[in-house]
């Protein structure tokens, strides 16, 4: 496999910065928004615990 070259390596760099000043508006509403929200660690825990316990069982039962 031969390595990038040189106008490649730019025309990446010029599409990522490109896609940072696109999404940059969304996504700073979408920070913004996420401070300001009530936090609800059982709707994060909760699956959580389901998975590492189906993933343990998995391991005993195998």
């Amino acid at each position: 496999m031969e390595s990038p070259k040189t106008w490649e390596m730019l025309l990446v760099g010029a599409l990522a910065i490109l896609l940072i000043f696109v999404f940059r508006p969304g996504l700073k509403a979408a920070f913004e928004q996420s401070r300001r929200a009530p936090r609800d660690w059982a709707g994060l825990l909760l699956p959580l615990a389901l998975v590492t316990a189906f993933v343990i069982l998995l391991l005993i039962l195998a």
